[in-house]
């Protein structure tokens, strides 16, 4: 930690007095506040004590290439003396937002060329879906408009897009688009049918896509949105060949593929989109955000196609122009951010490390099958879950009251790692730098959380091993 004093209790209270957090807990929130993150190295965190803490989240699935970065540093500074902002409405640009979307459309797969920037990924799902709709009515298809997605995705939470999620949790309490989103199940194979294949259990998962778009109506849906690996709702990690089939029914009814990879580009799954590299189909449109920057500016891009430019680019009528956009659109020091983040990504081989780490991280977090509590462990790369039960055999959860999941992540932090609880789940997404020793480290927190967590439950009658 570097030479800085902080008054770690003045902060925790004007936290506590003033921000309202997202996905506050408010059940504990006005008693123990919130943790005071100050400082990063590398994988490492440290608050305000001075504490060191393994960063087993990327702070959220979004800081790749680490802490700590001088070289970042004194591009956004720069890039801050040379132009802080300028509007990019109305056919005004700057040389960073220029050449980043350049660089995107080098970098995506396929035909995807065009780029529309927000700064973040809420904003991406929400304009591409608006998008989406714009292209059918200058197709003159107006009635598509219908979107499909799955119980368990997760798309942000903006009004359109907190619809577009299927995770009910994130619901509870707030209004919701009626009858424009409709869901079809998580294709989660740890939990399907018993006695189905997997196979077998992938062919059911693509006829949920058909049958929905058939009780629709193809003329009425427009979209379909899918994350390769769904992150916040699980990291479920769909049948083999699941999304070039996907692909090809949506193709079959004119159904547009909006892959959601805010979490899975730039390097997560070992290339910079994993949807052509990684799963083997070409999207319609890809929505990123996160990883673009590693989290060191708010900046989202959503990439469209050759195709959908060259519809929507076509003026309505006189004086009509594409009325979308963000203040922050396109701003400059974030796509600095961008282009440095990608050149550092690029240099140092960024993907090829993680696909040298990433197989030996999954294997080594596989080593907890022998811990009774572990149900599955499952993910690719630097994007990896561990999913706690009560029975290995009948993968019966856990009660409610033992809250397995923010369980074992306070455990994990009391030992210095943070990783993130999602109900019965634990979930991992470090920064993409972390080594195989370091890998280590935070297995064996894991590992003595979950053994302490297993003597803390019996303790307290809530499983019986």
């Amino acid at each position: 930690m570097k030479n800085m004093k902080y008054d770690g209790k003045a902060l925790w209270q004007m936290d506590r007095d003033h921000y309202i957090h997202p996905w506050t807990d408010f059940s504990t929130f006005k008693e123990t506040g919130s943790d005071v993150i100050a400082e990063g190295d590398g994988i490492y965190v440290f608050d305000a004590d001075g504490k060191r803490y393994i960063d087993g989240i990327g702070g959220l699935w979004c800081v790749n290439i680490g802490y700590g970065r001088e070289e970042m540093a004194q591009a956004l500074a720069e890039q801050a003396r040379r132009i802080c902002y300028y509007s990019t409405f109305t056919h005004l640009t700057t040389p960073p937002a220029a050449e980043l979307a350049a660089k995107l459309a080098q970098l995506a797969p396929g035909p995807l060329n065009h780029v529309f920037y927000t700064t973040g990924g809420s904003e991406s799902n929400d304009s591409a879906a608006r998008l989406v709709a714009f292209y059918f009515n200058r197709l003159g298809k107006k009635s598509k408009k219908k979107i499909i997605a799955r119980v368990d995705g997760y798309h942000g939470s903006t009004l359109l897009t907190a619809t577009i999620t299927g995770v009910g949790f994130d619901k509870i309490g707030f209004d919701t688009i009626d009858d424009m989103v409709h869901h079809i199940p998580c294709p989660n194979p740890y939990r399907r049918p018993d006695g189905m294949t997997v196979a077998e259990y992938g062919d059911q998962c693509i006829a949920d896509i058909e049958n929905k778009i058939l009780e629709l109506g193809p003329e009425n849906v427009a979209m379909f949105f899918a994350e390769p690996i769904m992150g916040a709702g699980g990291v479920i990690v769909p049948p083999p060949g699941y999304h070039k089939r996907a692909k090809a029914v949506c193709e079959k009814y004119e159904v547009m593929y909006i892959s959601d990879e805010v979490v899975t580009a730039f390097g997560r799954l070992g290339h910079f989109f994993a949807s052509k590299d990684h799963f083997d189909f070409q999207p319609d449109i890809i929505t990123s955000a996160k990883g673009i920057t590693s989290g060191y500016q708010p900046l989202g891009a959503i990439l469209l196609s050759d195709e959908m430019y060259d519809v929507i680019s076509v003026p309505q009528e006189k004086g009509a122009m594409l009325t979308n956009g963000f203040t922050y659109s396109g701003h400059p020091i974030a796509c600095a951010a961008g282009l440095k983040n990608i050149e550092i990504m690029e240099r140092e081989d960024i993907c090829g490390h993680v696909r040298e780490v990433g197989p030996y991280f999954q294997k080594r977090l596989e080593s907890l099958y022998d811990l009774p509590i572990v149900g599955d462990v499952r993910g690719s790369h630097f994007m990896l879950c561990v999913e706690f039960v009560a029975n290995q055999k009948t993968k019966e959860l856990l009660p409610h009251e033992a809250a397995i999941g923010s369980r074992i992540s306070r455990l994990a932090q009391e030992r210095g790692a943070i990783i993130r609880p999602i109900g019965h789940l634990n979930v991992m997404s470090p920064p993409l730098t972390m080594t195989k020793a370091q890998v280590d480290d935070l297995v064996e927190i894991i590992r003595q959380s979950a053994v302490i967590a297993m003597d803390e439950l019996k303790r307290e009658k809530l499983w019986n091993g």
